[in-house]
C-alpha cells in the first residue's frame, strides 16, 4: 500500500500555489477593504478544507491516518462559513477568527509531521508549515487592535510563506513517491 501524502502530492501543491497567489494579491493591493479581506479569507479557508477533506476521504478509502487532515477541513470550511455568514464582521473578529483558524491548522501540521517523521525525511517542511501557522496565529491575537491594513499584509505574507512550503513539499513527496518500490512498501527513513 503506497503512502497516501505522496500518492496525493499535487493536493499540497494546489494548496501552496492558492497560499501564494492570496499573498502576491495582498501585496499588490495593500489598499485592501476589510470586506475584501473577510471574503479572500473565507475562499481560501474553503478551498484549503475542501482539498484537505477530499486527502481525509483518500486517506480512509487507503486505511491511512486521516484524523489530522479531517479536523484541518472541518476547521477551515467552518472559518469559510463564519466568515460569509458574517460579511459585516469587525476587524477585531476576524482577528480572532484567522488566529483560531491558523493556530489549530499549524498544530494539525505539527502533529501530521511528527508521524511522517517515522516513515519519511524531509517532514520538516510539514513542521516548518505548522510553525509558521502557529506564530502568525499568535502574533495575530496578541496584536488585535492593529488596523485591517496590516492584518491584510501579515495575513499576505503568511499565505505566500506557506504556500511555498507546501509547493516544495509536495514536490517533494511526488519525487519520494517515484521512488517506492513496485510492491508499494515504505522504505526505512533516512538516517
Amino acid at each position: 500500500m503506497r503512502f497516501a501524502l505522496a500518492r496525493n502530492w499535487w493536493s499540497l501543491v494546489i494548496r501552496g500555489f492558492l497560499g501564494i497567489l492570496v499573498g502576491i494579491m495582498t501585496f499588490f493591493w495593500p489598499g485592501i477593504t476589510l470586506a475584501a479581506l473577510v471574503f479572500l479569507f473565507a475562499a481560501y479557508a474553503l478551498v484549503d478544507g475542501v482539498v484537505s477533506l477530499v486527502g481525509a476521504v483518500r486517506a480512509v478509502t487507503a486505511h491511512e491516518r486521516w484524523g489530522s487532515l479531517l479536523l484541518e477541513g472541518i476547521v477551515g470550511i467552518a472559518a469559510a462559513v463564519i466568515t460569509v455568514l458574517w460579511p459585516a464582521i469587525t476587524a477585531l473578529s476576524l482577528v480572532f477568527v484567522i488566529a483560531a483558524w491558523a493556530i489549530v491548522t499549524g498544530i494539525a501540521e505539527i502533529a501530521a509531521a511528527v508521524r511522517l517523521r517515522r516513515v519519511i525525511s524531509g517532514e520538516w517542511l510539514l513542521m516548518l508549515s505548522g510553525i509558521a501557522s502557529v506564530i502568525f496565529g499568535v502574533l495575530i491575537a496578541a496584536l488585535p487592535v492593529v488596523g485591517a491594513l496590516v492584518i491584510a499584509l501579515w495575513f499576505g505574507a503568511y499565505a505566500l510563506v506557506f504556500g511555498v512550503i507546501l509547493v516544495a513539499l509536495g514536490f517533494r513527496l511526488r519525487n519520494w513517491g517515484k521512488t517506492l518500490p513496485s510492491g508499494g512498501g515504505i522504505p526505512a527513513p533516512a538516517h
